[in-house]
Formats: structure tokens, C-alpha cells, sequence
């Protein structure tokens, strides 16, 4: 039998959500080796985005299966207030799997998706959104110049070329440094250079709002009614396939756009605080260990013990 009235019958109002949801994935599922500084890149992470955005937007965290520690530290975020919205997962979803719950489950009307590594500056998130909304069928918006397989960009160069209120512009655009900066943070470094010689930038100017042509499943903004079109993901590996939604959205015709300033950066797994100064306190690299039989075989034992300890 009921004891009483449930008081939430007299709640008048309920809280809105923000226009914008930014959603941050996280995997973190122990603090040593490849991990050790992970945590301190997921508080960067955090707080740069907070400082950095302009536009008001709620924070969606979706933990994917991370260790204790890890989840004790977003929850003291959440208490914090600065996350608005926490979502842990008792085990690893992948990327395609946490994907269907983030596109499906953020409040707001657009998503700015995020990897847990990616450090933000001043005005990426206006400046994301000033081109989601001057372009038209805007799919991605990512708030950096990268370069990116131009095979994932066709369809919007066919749209640029054909709009003759769009100017387009050719050639090494994006100064060499910003693009370097990226690939090393990948460890790409000794594949920069033949990839930066046999490509080009395409820089758009429409409605005098320049963007260059591509996107990233890493870091982009988008609106969440195009997102939900390609739901559910469903990808065999936690890893390495994710490039399906950069795929789909140009084979349906929708604009892939990055900003012309670089407002974001990859940390990987080395945070801001130990970026400072290594140069003077970094050992000298051992070269037996970087001997490259050496190294493929003990990168092979860790890549075989990570998969024994932590199997998706």
C-alpha cells in the first residue's frame, strides 16, 4: 500500500538541457605503463575545454570500462558540478558501442564529441559552430587543420567546386609546423613528410567565413539528428575502425569542415605539465630497446599481455 503522495507530483518545472552537449569518451583501465599520465590528461582535458569554451554547453562523460581509480575521479567531478552528465560502463563497449549510447543519449540538439586526450583553446567551440551554422549540410566540424585521407572529402569539394558563390584555394596552406605538430603527437612523425609532399589543403571562403575542407572522428562538432542517421555503429574491434563515420557521412553527401587556427591539440598520452621543459630531462634513448627487431618484439609481448589482462 502506498504511504503518501511521491512529493515529484508537484515539481512544476524540470531543468532544460543546454543547446550543445559536449561529450568526452574515456578509457583508462589501469595507471601504469602506456596509461602512467593518462589520468592527468583527462583532467587537462576537462578543464581546458571548460576554460576555453564560449558558448554555454553541458558535459557528458562516458567512462568505458576504466579502472577504479579513474572512475573515483569523475565522480568527484560529477560532485564538483563540472560534469553534468556521467555514464561508467562496467566493461568496454569500443568506440562504436559507447558511440550508440552518447549519439543517443546526449540532450542536447548538437554534439561536440571528443576523445579523453584532446586539449582545447580559447574559442574552439564558437568557432566550431559559427561553421556548422553558415554552411549548409554541415556533417563534421573539427576545430584544427589536420590533413586527412582526401578519400573521406570528396563530397565536399564536388559540393565547393559547384557552388559558384564559394571560393576555393589550393596548396600548402596550413604552415608546415601546425601539421607536423599533430602527426608527432600520433608518433607519425617519419611518415609526415612523403604524406605532407603528395598532398595538398583546400581552404573554402563562403559567405566570408573560411574553413578548410576535412574532419576527424577524434574531435568535431555536429548535430545530433545526423548523428542518430548512422545508429546504431557496429564495429568487430574496440579500435581501428572508427574512420566508418568520416566514410558514411561523405558517401552521403554531408560537409566535412575544419577551422583555420589550430583550437585543439592531441595530448596522447603525455599531459601539458610534462611537455614543459623534457627536452632537458628526458634520458637518453636506449638503443638497444630501439633497435627495431628489439622493439617489435617487446611491443608484441606488451601488445599480447595487454590483450591477455584486458580482452575486449
Amino acid at each position: 500500500m502506498r504511504a503518501g503522495q511521491n512529493p515529484a507530483k508537484y515539481v512544476k518545472t524540470v531543468a532544460k538541457p543546454e543547446r550543445i552537449t559536449v561529450a568526452v569518451l574515456n578509457y583508462i583501465p589501469f595507471v601504469s605503463g602506456f596509461y602512467e599520465h593518462i589520468p592527468e590528461v583527462l583532467k587537462a582535458c576537462l578543464a581546458s575545454l571548460q576554460a576555453a569554451a564560449d558558448v554555454p554547453f553541458d558535459l557528458m562523460v562516458f567512462d568505458n570500462g576504466s579502472c577504479a581509480e579513474v572512475r573515483d575521479l569523475l565522480h568527484d567531478q560529477f560532485s564538483r558540478g563540472t560534469i553534468q552528465y556521467l555514464i561508467l560502463s562496467e566493461k568496454n563497449l569500443g568506440k562504436g558501442g559507447a558511440w550508440n549510447m552518447i549519439f543517443g543519449g546526449a540532450p542536447g540538439e548538437i554534439i561536440a564529441y571528443t576523445d579523453n586526450d584532446v586539449l582545447f583553446s580559447k574559442g574552439w567551440l564558437s568557432r566550431s559552430l559559427e561553421l556548422l551554422e553558415t554552411y549548409p549540410n554541415v556533417g563534421m566540424v573539427t576545430a584544427r587543420p589536420i590533413r586527412t585521407d582526401p578519400s573521406w572529402n570528396t563530397r565536399t569539394v564536388e559540393w565547393a567546386e559547384a557552388e559558384p558563390t564559394v571560393t576555393v584555394e589550393r596548396g600548402q596552406l596550413v604552415p608546415r609546423d601546425i601539421l607536423l605538430e599533430f602527426d608527432r603527437s600520433l608518433g607519425k612523425e617519419a611518415e609526415f613528410e612523403a604524406f605532407y609532399t603528395s598532398t595538398s589543403d583546400i581552404r573554402l571562403t563562403h559567405r566570408n567565413v573560411q574553413a578548410y575542407v576535412g574532419a576527424s572522428h577524434w574531435q568535431f562538432l555536429a548535430r545530433k539528428d545526423v548523428l542518430i542517421r548512422y545508429l546504431p555503429f557496429q564495429m568487430d574491434r574496440p579500435m581501428q575502425q572508427v574512420s566508418r563515420l568520416d566514410l558514411r557521412m561523405n558517401e552521403d553527401g554531408y560537409l566535412r569542415l575544419m577551422v583555420t587556427d589550430p583550437l585543439v591539440a592531441n595530448m596522447s598520452n603525455t599531459p601539458p605539465t610534462l611537455v614543459t621543459g623534457t627536452k632537458n630531462h628526458k634520458s637518453k634513448p636506449n638503443i638497444l630497446l630501439e633497435f627495431p627487431p628489439v622493439k617489435r618484439a617487446l611491443m608484441g609481448l606488451y601488445n599480447r599481455i595487454f590483450r591477455w589482462y584486458y580482452r575486449q
